[in-house]
């Protein structure tokens, strides 16, 4: 039996979603307000989400309404 490994972009999915239920953060705030709370992670995370074509002024809820990553 193999285990399938989630899409990196689930774990940020999953941290994001973290904050929100926590409220760190609102579904309403930018993507671009949760570069303080990564930190130095940023820089990566900031060009996985460009590459999804993500803006760093889309609300946060739309990057938690993703329900599949795959890439094409």
């Amino acid at each position: 039996m193999t285990k399938q490994l989630a899409h990196p972009m689930v774990k940020l999915q999953r941290k994001i979603a973290s904050l929100v239920e926590s409220k760190i953060i609102k579904p309403e705030d930018s993507i671009g307000k949760i570069a303080l709370l990564l930190g130095n992670d940023w820089a990566y995370w900031k060009n996985e989400l460009l590459e999804f074509d993500f803006s760093m002024k889309d609300p946060v809820k739309e990057l938690l309404m993703i329900e599949n990553w795959d890439e094409e």
